[in-house]
């Protein structure tokens, strides 16, 4: 079979080789991104008088037939003719005829594969931050139904003071902000256009690079044919910022699963999100929330084999660069279908409240708030830490808790304690006290609300 670029060659690769070196088995997925900057150049072609006019109609025509069949499903592609640039190429001459070979007039593969990418991440990324605020919303959501409901807050997974529930679902909200942000901020550099760089240096054609950037909707061109061809800086700023919601996603599976197993009993997953023992008849296994924290790493893979692939590749195209692809489409199927999943697990998500506020009155995590009772009257709190570490060291070996104490045995530790110091211990008044702007008093919890609805707006 003759190679579309083969003239120059003697010889025509085995087989294997062919098999080796193709790319349409995975670039098959930017077939309509393909077609949609091939109509673009062909009606360039015909405006800058560099094919004639009625050539550019029946290229066109062809494309549209193309296009619909593409979109039914209906394109069958060959390895012969190695990725989809070529596949597209071939189909159309064969659709069309001869004149079909002018569509590549004035450009490469180099720039079309580069636009194509462009052209994917650019409807992707817009899809990602549409999926990131319905996310956000649902957060948010939740987090309206449990202002008052408290829990254990953590450091170092030791129970560390009380808080509510909804001040915990809201720093999920904020980080996903963050997130969509990075998303949002990096289609400046997604939505620019690399047609007409050609191979590396331009082309000698009269192409109007910018009517083809109007025409796909970019907001610039590539100033530079070598950077234009060779850049793949977009792709790896996608895969760092997939890589940081998904570490995000990730903590929070985590915490589900924690939360869900039988020593906690915070919560309890829908059965839609979680998957049975095929030897355990009791088994309710987390299996969603563990499947999105193993598909993190795969998604920092994907960043760190590209960062990997371009270090030492000196300009412009190598084939090295066929390698950026596989990574991004799977990480974009990854982190739609992670939120897809967080979407409906949050949304279904039981919240067992009398469990974890159980959870609070049997731990020492209101030791804080004794701290914090003898120093707001003129104790220095490194004394008042003292004292209260004292106290809990006392409460441990009697196998007691804090609340359990009399009133004679707070007295005896300081003279600063009095009746009311039941009331502060707790819990739900340890949380409702902590009224710092970003805290999580239930006052300040509701604040946080608003200001996260707004910023949904």
């Amino acid at each position: 079979m003759k190679k579309l670029w083969g003239g120059r060659f003697q010889k025509t690769p085995e087989k294997w080789v062919d098999e080796f070196g193709a790319s349409i088995s995975f670039d098959k997925e930017l077939v309509l991104e393909d077609l949609q900057g091939s109509l673009a150049h062909v009606h360039m072609l015909g405006q800058c008088g560099i094919i004639e006019p009625a050539e550019a109609e029946q290229i066109k025509t062809g494309l549209l037939l193309l296009k619909e069949k593409a979109e039914n499903g209906e394109l069958q592609f060959s390895v012969d003719y190695e990725d989809i640039h070529l596949n597209i190429e071939k189909l159309l001459i064969d659709e069309i005829g001869p004149v079909g070979g002018k569509l590549h007039t004035g450009r490469s593969r180099n720039d079309q594969v580069a636009t194509d990418m462009h052209l994917y991440l650019k409807n992707h990324v817009k899809e990602i931050t549409q999926l990131i605020n319905e996310f956000q919303q649902t957060l948010l959501e939740k987090a309206k139904e449990n202002v008052e409901t408290i829990l254990p807050g953590y450091t170092h997974l030791q129970r560390a003071q009380p808080i509510s529930f909804a001040h915990h679902l809201l720093a999920y909200f904020w980080m996903l902000e963050r997130d969509k942000q990075r998303f949002d901020e990096s289609l400046k550099r997604i939505n620019i256009s690399p047609l007409g760089c050609g191979a590396l240096a331009g082309t000698t054609f009269p192409i109007d690079r910018y009517l083809t950037a109007e025409l796909l909707e970019f907001e610039g061109i590539y100033e530079n044919s070598l950077d234009g061809v060779s850049d793949r800086d977009f792709i790896i700023e996608f895969l760092s910022n997939s890589s940081l919601m998904m570490m995000h996603l990730s903590r929070l599976c985590e915490e589900l699963i924690l939360w869900c197993s039988q020593e906690f009993q915070f919560v309890e997953l829908d059965d839609t999100y979680a998957t049975g023992s095929s030897m355990m008849p009791q088994k309710k296994n987390p299996d969603m929330a563990e499947l999105i924290r193993g598909k993190t790493g795969r998604v920092y893979g994907h960043l760190f084999a590209l960062l990997t692939t371009l270090k030492g590749l000196p300009l412009a195209y190598n084939k090295d660069m066929q390698e950026d692809k596989e990574g991004m489409f799977d990480t974009v199927r990854t982190v739609e279908g992670s939120l897809q999943i967080f979407i409906g697990m949050i949304g279904t998500l039981k919240v067992k409240k009398e469990k974890m506020k159980k959870a609070t009155t049997e731990d020492f995590s209101n030791a804080t708030e004794l701290a914090d009772y003898l120093a707001k009257k003129g104790m220095p709190f490194r004394e008042a830490h003292e004292v209260v570490g004292k106290l809990v060291y006392t409460c441990i070996e009697k196998g007691i808790y804090l609340k359990d104490l009399s009133l004679q045995e707070y007295q005896d530790a300081s003279s600063l304690f009095s009746s009311d110091i039941f009331e502060t211990i707790d819990p739900y008044t340890a949380v409702a006290k902590r009224i710092s702007d970003g805290g999580t008093g239930f006052s300040k919890v509701n604040e946080a609300i608003a200001k996260a609805e707004n910023a949904l707006l």
